[in-house]
C-alpha cells in the first residue's frame, strides 16, 4: 500500500479502537462521525457534545478516549484535502456495508 495512505489507515485504526465508546450514545454513529469530519477541520465541539452525553461512569473511565479524540482531531486537521475526503468515503462505505449486513 502506498505510503500516502498510512495517515488514513492510522486514523481508521484509531477510530475503530476508540469511537465505539463515544458512539454508544447515538442511534446513528456513522452520521455522528461524518459530522465530526465533514469540514476541513475536525469538529471538536461536536465530539465534546457527544462526550457530555456519556453516562458519568463511562466518561470517567474513558479518559483514554478523550486523548484519542484529541489525537484524531489533530491528525485529521493535518491531512491534505484528498486524504480527508478519502477518510469520509471510508466512513460512508462502512455505513453501507453495516446496513447491508443488518
Amino acid at each position: 500500500m502506498p505510503c500516502a495512505q498510512t495517515p488514513v489507515r492510522d486514523l481508521r485504526n484509531q477510530v475503530r479502537a476508540h469511537i465505539p465508546t463515544l458512539m454508544a450514545v447515538t442511534p446513528d454513529p456513522h452520521a455522528e462521525l461524518m459530522a465530526m469530519v465533514w469540514g476541513t477541520r475536525f469538529d471538536r465541539q461536536h465530539a465534546m457534545d457527544l462526550w457530555a452525553q456519556l453516562p458519568q461512569a463511562t466518561a470517567l473511565a474513558a479518559q483514554p478516549l478523550w486523548q484519542a479524540l484529541h489525537t484524531l482531531a489533530e491528525r485529521f486537521d493535518g491531512l491534505a484535502a484528498p486524504r480527508q475526503q478519502h477518510l469520509r468515503r471510508l466512513i460512508l462505505r462502512h455505513r453501507t456495508l453495516s446496513q447491508a449486513g443488518s
